[in-house]
């Protein structure tokens, strides 16, 4: 960093061997400071989230803002200010210096305590919360360590805290606890119970406290950093078990971290769980090159439980750096945000956390764009110093020098986004290096175009030296990027040079396609037999433009011509395609028969002539058709099949004539098949039809021998074995009696089976019937006589009467009921018989 003219240089140890990103920058505080600086010399300085406060070798103290500009000055002593401390809220100040002053008061009051000791004044700390009331309290520290409260009476009441172990050299005050340095070690104070609570001892008494002062630094209210020579402890004031105290203080503290560093402290600060150390380095350190000796180095660092570890660490070239000791170096630290301030005697330097704005300068010194470009657009919305698109493009510009023309390409379409005018720049950049392939997969297409002209110039490239490229550019961009007539000339003049080429034709169809000229892409299509053709006819419904192709759709593929032209029998009709077809049989029979499989009756009128095709080119669909077809001539398929000799055909044709002797004579004669002749005989079931057999079988011993084995379910056996002559041979005679003798046997089991089932079943269906008739009816006063037609039951059920219930339901009383007639004992429904007998015969009976 170049400031006031001077360069502030910060090192990292390993910055040449490493790539590791610096924690923090630096920064020279300026402004007012760099005045007074070079007159006098900074003694100590106090951080405020509001302001600043320094003071001089000269016994002055300057109010900063955070810029380094002069707020305010103080004129306390002719000599040096030893330490400032200000309370929580900034109102109030106290002050110590070297001859003995000490002055406590409200910065905008002026109203406090001044007081002149006869004794160098090392420290002084304010109560946090002094601006309250009843918190108006503070110490001073010399050779003695004092308490100063006001009282009710407006008076400031003193107290020893301590003394005795030399001069007290550091005090920091958090919350209720005073920690406070001496020769002999470190002390804590609990300003509610007043009592110390610890006391760490320095670790290397060999070290001269006023050379090698203490530092200290509460962490938060409970947390204690010290640090003293090479020595770092960490301590944690806890609170004390209640049954463990007896004489001991309430609170207690316990050391959680302690280790040893290479150098000096001058400074500590926290930083979140990390510590930020300031070091002072001795000209003669056997760790450090000599190149950095006698400069402070400012690291931070991870305690751990035994040790730390180094985290980041800079050496920082302040101003007579070379003069100074350990003692003239100060750190004090802004709780507010994460501000370090390393104060010298001439000059002050201010160290803060590297933001993400600082991440991206790095990245891009260190040439790593990508990953610049990543960090940039993750914080796009709080980077106002950053131009992402300026990122990004020094990144393509590192790409292209590299060689790497794909990706470069590739990350135009993140870094240039809507910016036409970049866009246009980089494809004339990329043509004037030679790689307009690379860059015209993602050139924009979509709603942010560029010129038609780029794209046209990039197809012309493609044109020149790649068709399969530029194919693939005509297929992938839309044809409202560029002027289609214009790319249409150019890839016909290239045709002029290579006419069968199939690339340039296919593209040019698709050309066509874009711009509606159908015809002449179908066209192309058709002569490159292009399996598109289809689809291109359904999708613009070309169909009044193929009436004249359908032979040309037929010749390439038979199948999908066949199935569009009967999905669009009402764009093309059949009719229309018969007519076309009809130099061209085998494809008049194609589709012919693709019709008459979709419906046997809309290509009636063409039945005559699928025969002769089927016969011609598709014999073993012509039975099928003849058996399915209604409306084929008979006669007509008679003649043709006759003419060819087409024997099952024939038969077929002649029983479905009537003539069943004649087409059983050709399966005999002309199939010689026993087997299908007693096939034909069971399909037509006509007693005459087997005596033709049986009289065609009788002297050819082969055919006895099928009809033995297959007629006795239909015929009598004993017809044919009576009719066989004697002394012939028959093949398999034995075996063929065998199984007519088991038919036999099968029959009879079969029917005695049938009987004993019929039997059981009467049986089980009679005592069903008769169980169902021993059953009880019910009979109540809703019932009437039949006969009389009054109440079934008499009103005095106490006399004695007679009701008659017949199984069909029908009662009657006793006395109401006719004679039995002929057949005593035996009485009948009168209704029931009169029904069977005839109208009127049961009123005659009842009247008899």
């Amino acid at each position: 960093y170049l400031l006031a003219h001077e360069q502030l240089r910060f090192i990292s140890e390993d910055e040449e061997d490493t790539e590791e990103e610096p924690k923090l920058k630096y920064e020279r505080l300026t402004n007012g400071v760099t005045e007074i600086l070079q007159k006098d010399a900074a003694s100590c300085m106090t951080v405020h989230d509001k302001f600043l406060a320094l003071g001089t070798h000269f016994g002055k103290v300057y109010l900063l803002d955070i810029q380094g500009n002069v707020t305010q000055k103080f004129e306390i002593s002719s000599v040096k200010i030893n330490q400032i401390s200000l309370d929580e809220s900034g109102d109030h100040v106290g002050i110590c210096s070297e001859d003995g002053k000490v002055q406590v008061f409200g910065l905008y009051t002026r109203e406090g305590f001044h007081e002149n000791f006869d004794c160098p004044i090392k420290v002084v700390a304010l109560h946090p919360q002094f601006s309250k009331s009843n918190n108006k309290q503070f110490v001073t520290g010399g050779n003695k360590l004092l308490l100063y409260e006001r009282n009710w009476l407006n008076r400031w009441k003193t107290s020893v805290l301590h003394e005795g172990e030399g001069n007290i050299t550091n005090v920091k005050w958090t919350a209720n606890l005073i920690a406070w340095a001496n020769n002999v070690g470190v002390k804590i104070y609990d300003i509610c119970s007043k009592q110390r609570i610890t006391n760490v001892l320095r670790d290397n008494a060999s070290l001269r406290p006023d050379m090698y002062p203490c530092s200290l630094c509460w962490k938060d209210n409970t947390t204690l950093i010290i640090g003293w020579g090479s020595s770092v402890k960490i301590c944690v004031v806890k609170e004390r078990d209640p049954t463990q105290m007896r004489d001991l203080p309430s609170r207690y503290v316990e050391i959680v971290s302690a280790f040893e560093t290479e150098f000096f402290i001058s400074g500590l600060a926290p930083l979140a769980d990390q510590l930020v150390t300031l070091y002072y380095v001795k000209e003669n350190s056997e760790h450090v090159e000599e190149e950095f000796r006698t400069r402070p180095r400012l690291d931070i660092i991870q305690p751990l439980a035994e040790g730390c570890e180094e985290i980041s660490s800079d050496a920082l070239t302040v101003r007579n750096f070379q003069e100074n000791q350990c003692r003239d170096y100060r750190l004090e630290h802004s709780e507010g945000e994460s501000l370090f301030y390393i104060v010298s005697p001439k000059d002050i330097v201010v160290a803060k956390e590297r933001d993400q704005d600082d991440h991206i300068d790095w990245l891009l010194e260190k040439k790593k764009y990508e990953e610049a470009l990543m960090a940039a657009e993750i914080s796009f919305k709080n980077i106002k110093r950053h131009d992402v698109q300026k990122i990004g493009m020094a990144f393509i510009n590192h790409l292209v020098e590299r060689g790497d023309y794909d990706a470069a390409a590739r990350k135009c379409q993140k870094v240039l986004g809507k910016n036409m005018d970049l866009w246009e720049n980089e494809v004339y950049r990329f043509k004037t290096i030679g790689q307009l392939k690379a860059i015209s997969q993602y050139l924009p297409r979509g709603d942010l175009r560029l010129r038609p002209a780029i794209y046209e110039m990039i197809l012309h490239e493609f044109l020149k030296t790649d068709y399969e490229g530029f194919a693939t550019l005509i297929r992938e961009w839309p044809g409202e990027l560029y002027n289609n007539m214009a790319i249409v000339q150019a890839v016909n003049e290239h045709l002029k040079k290579d006419p069968t080429n199939s690339m340039l034709l296919t593209t040019l169809a698709e050309l066509y396609t874009y711009d509606q000229r159908y015809d002449r892409a179908l066209e192309i299509y058709l002569k490159l037999r292009h399996k598109d053709v289809y689809q291109l006819i359904h999708k613009h419904n070309l169909f009044s433009s193929i009436k004249d192709k359908i032979v040309l759709l037929m010749d390439f593929d038979k199948e999908k011509a066949v199935d569009m032209l009967l999905d669009n029998e009402d764009k093309i009709s059949m009719d229309k395609v018969v007519e076309e077809l009809k130099d061209r049989s085998e494809l008049l029979h194609v589709y012919l028969h693709k019709l008459f499989k979709r419906d046997h009756h809309k290509g009636q009128k063409y039945h005559e002539r699928q025969i002769s095709l089927y016969a011609e080119f598709d014999r073993p669909n012509l039975l099928p058709f003849l058996r399915e077809s209604m409306h084929c001539p008979l006669e007509k398929a008679l003649e043709i099949c006759q003419q060819r000799h087409f024997v099952e055909e024939t038969v077929f044709l002649l029983s479905r004539m009537g003539n069943c002797r004649r087409a059983l004579q050709m399966i005999m004669e002309e199939l010689a098949d026993v087997d299908k002749a007693i096939e034909f005989a069971k399909e037509q079931d006509d007693r005459e039809l087997w005596e033709d057999l049986i009289s065609y079988s009788i002297d050819k011993p082969p055919f006895i021998t099928g009809l033995l084995n297959n007629i006795g379910t239909h015929v009598d056996p004993i017809l044919l074995i009576h009719r066989i002559k004697e002394g012939m041979e028959i093949p398999n005679l034995r075996d063929s009696l065998v199984k007519i003798l088991q038919d036999y046997n099968l029959q009879i089991l079969l029917r005695e089976g049938c009987k004993k089932i019929l039997v059981a079943d009467s049986l089980s269906l009679l005592q069903r019937m008769h169980r169902t008739q021993k059953r009880g009816v019910r009979v109540d006063e809703e019932n009437i006589c039949e006969s009389c037609h009054t109440p079934i039951l008499p009103s005095d059920t106490a006399q004695a009467f007679g009701v008659v219930v017949f199984h069909c339901r029908h009662m009657f009383h006793k006395e109401c009921l006719p004679s039995p007639g002929n057949l005593p004992g035996i009485q009948y429904c009168n209704i029931c018989s009169a029904k069977r007998r005839g109208p009127g015969s049961g009123i005659l009976e009842m009247k008899k």
